[in-house]
């Protein structure tokens, strides 16, 4: 069967202006909460990813109305509560399909949510969304590789949700949309502090719940009784915004990005800083260009306000051309390094033990045919390319497809020699 892959010549200087679209990892739960409300809700900057289709696609399912506008908004409306089932055909593309659970559960007294799927990149139980389901009241099974989960009436509890990697982003999303309309007060400790939580608790704010303390490790939820619509607008995706950093900085060029938030990557632009990559905020918009020599750094990921985990593999790629050694090491998933094989393809110099990586830099990375094998890895190996002397095939792109939204296009905006084919075999 023929499959979409990425053909990139490297070596271009990539300048120009780019626009960072809304949050992937902000605009799933924020959709999946309005299950919640009564009425309709209009988000705006909700990127057309493949992870927010197949979401759409399941809440169609669950009886939501969801009309997509051509400016990248879309108008939602609950029409049938009577499905409580989200099916694994749907949930096992993505893991963020448990973000369900806790609406559902709220809403409908009852939820019956697959256990989810999505990238390879580790162990990531969903124990802590049980254990929030429980504290409030609920009664939770496993039933045949389904999460079930029944309450006539939640209340709210004091709920601990930190697990052996730190607090769960996810299982804090899950936790505040069943909270909200518990009875009682909630509190959530090791909370997870992430723009996308802060995001979530001021859109079900704006919708008539009562959260406060979101952006710290302790959110204080008062049940409502019910939630209305409104109209709400995706913070930027810090994610993409990132990922384009480097692509200035790899290719030795300069990017100027509008709708781009830096206070939501302090910890990584202070990492691009040692290497000798300058971001400078301007007006209404944020420059990136870097210095010929770049710098070996350490760098450790961690949760919020930490280095992000999702933009380990780009650095790690930026670092393979760093003049001396630099060490990346994994906190928040230890078997995220599935990228460090198909980097090594193109001549990246990286030995991995554990946890970290010790990246020896190189004058030059080489076009080969590469794997990707997850979202994040799949930018990395788009960045490489772009980088490369010579032709780089990257097959499976269907998995930064799940995450960036027209990649190529906004690279060829800004110079860069790309092109998505659809002949590749896997």
């Amino acid at each position: 069967m023929a499959l979409p892959y990425f053909q990139i010549n490297g070596g271009t200087r990539l300048r120009g202006s780019v626009r960072i679209g809304g949050s992937k990892n902000a605009a799933l739960p924020i959709m999946a909460a309005t299950l919640l409300c009564e009425g309709e809700v209009i988000l705006h900057d909700v990127p057309r990813v493949a992870d927010v289709k197949s979401l759409a696609e399941l809440l169609t399912k669950l009886g939501v109305n969801i009309e997509w506008r051509p400016d990248n908004s879309v108008r939602l409306v609950v029409r049938d509560e009577m499905n409580c089932d989200a099916e694994y055909d749907i949930v096992r593309k993505m893991r963020a399909s448990i973000c369900v659970l806790g609406p559902l559960l709220a809403k409908r007294q009852k939820a019956k949510v697959a256990m989810p799927g999505g990238c390879a990149i580790g162990d990531r139980p969903i124990d802590l969304h049980i254990r929030a389901m429980k504290l409030l009241g609920a009664d939770v099974e496993l039933v045949s590789g389904d999460i079930v989960a029944k309450a006539k009436k939640l209340r709210g509890a004091e709920m601990f949700l930190g697990g052996p990697y730190g607090s769960s982003v996810l299982g804090t999303g899950n936790a505040l949309m069943a909270a909200v309309l518990a009875e009682g007060t909630s509190v959530i400790e090791m909370a997870a502090c992430e723009p996308e939580v802060v995001d979530l608790a001021n859109f079900l704010n704006q919708c008539g719940a009562s959260i406060s303390g979101q952006g710290t490790p302790r959110i204080i939820i008062e049940g409502v009784k019910e939630l209305k619509g409104c109209e709400y607008r995706i913070i930027p995706d810090r994610i993409e915004a990132g990922t384009f950093m480097i692509a200035a900085a790899i290719t030795n060029g300069e990017l100027e990005l509008e709708n781009c938030r830096l206070d939501h990557l302090m910890a990584f632009i202070d990492r691009l800083s040692a290497v000798g990559v300058h971001v400078e905020r301007k007006d209404k918009s944020v420059t990136v260009s870097s210095s010929r020599r770049l710098e070996p750094i350490e760098v450790t990921t961690q949760p919020f306000p930490g280095m992000p985990t999702d933009l380990q593999a780009q650095l790690m790629t930026l670092l393979c051309l760093a003049e001396g050694n630099s060490i990346v090491t994994e906190k928040i998933f230890p078997d995220r390094f599935l990228h460090v094989a198909e980097l090594s393809r193109m001549g990246a110099r990286l030995h991995k033990s554990g946890p970290t990586v010790i990246v020896q830099g190189v004058k030059r990375l080489v076009g080969a045919p590469v794997m990707a094998s997850d979202l994040r890895a799949s930018a990395a190996l788009v960045l490489a390319g772009l980088a490369a002397r010579g032709t780089t095939r990257i097959n499976r792109v269907y998995h930064i497809e799940r995450g960036y939204e027209r990649i190529d296009e906004k690279l060829r905006g800004v110079g860069a020699e790309i092109e998505r084919l659809e002949d590749g075999i896997e």
